[in-house]
């Protein structure tokens, strides 16, 4: 009894450290999108117009549950799918990324019409709500190479724009720090488990959701309310 009275007595400090690591890790994670400051500039330099419907683009910024649930809810996207980039096929599934001994990035595959929201778009949202581009390899309470900043561009004119657009935030020291995200060709995106799909959306309670994910959310509509969509799982 002595022994199981400790071991609950320990699951209950941890659970209350965890809880402090959250609301102290997601106000950090959440100060980028939260009110306060209106969204940072538009970049100078974006793609030409497009004849074609659709595009894709890679993010990884942290956790993929809320990386995702931001950008579903972006009018022009079409479609958003939680996975693993920047490593191996053998090593692209939950287990292995989370031992963070993988070289993958926890990313989402953002589909979206080029008619109707640019790829800088993407990009301004991305530096503005979904992430803290000036944290390296970790975002508030997540730590480790899996949750870096990175932007893997999948044509050059993405490159192009991406560099740009970092080069021109950090010379207006939007941040007050240097950006840190990394800008990769993609070689490979593998789709996450079907649990991670829409987690955050089928979650919305989770405190982990509410206090890391939900104030994304919150920054979209706020920021960019021209663009923002609701969105419910299918």
């Amino acid at each position: 009894m002595k022994t199981g009275a400790n071991w609950i007595r320990l699951s209950l400090i941890f659970i209350a450290v965890l809880a402090v690591v959250l609301v102290l890790g997601g106000r950090r994670m959440a100060s980028v999108a939260e009110a306060g400051r209106g969204p940072i500039p538009a970049p100078v330099v974006d793609e030409q117009a497009q004849t074609a419907h659709s595009e894709t683009a890679v993010f990884a910024g942290g956790c993929f549950w809320g990386v995702q649930s931001v950008f579903q809810r972006v009018k022009g996207v079409t479609a958003t799918t939680a996975g693993y980039s920047g490593g191996t096929r053998e090593t692209a599934n939950y287990n292995a990324v989370s031992s963070e001994r993988t070289s993958h990035a926890e990313a989402v595959k953002v589909v979206y019409d080029p008619s109707k929201i640019s790829y800088g778009t993407l990009l301004r949202i991305f530096f503005s709500v979904v992430h803290d581009p000036t944290e390296l390899n970790r975002q508030g309470p997540d730590v480790g190479v899996s949750y870096r900043s990175a932007i893997f561009f999948t044509t050059p004119e993405q490159q192009k724009v991406a560099a740009a657009y970092i080069g021109q935030l950090d010379a207006a020291h939007v941040f007050p720090k240097k950006i840190v995200t990394q800008l990769v060709p993609l070689q490979a995106f593998y789709d996450g488990e079907d649990y991670h799909q829409d987690y955050a959306d089928k979650n919305p309670n989770n405190p982990y959701i509410q206090v890391c994910d939900v104030p994304k959310i919150a920054g979209l509509k706020q920021q960019f309310p021209e663009l923002f969509q609701d969105y419910k799982h299918k």
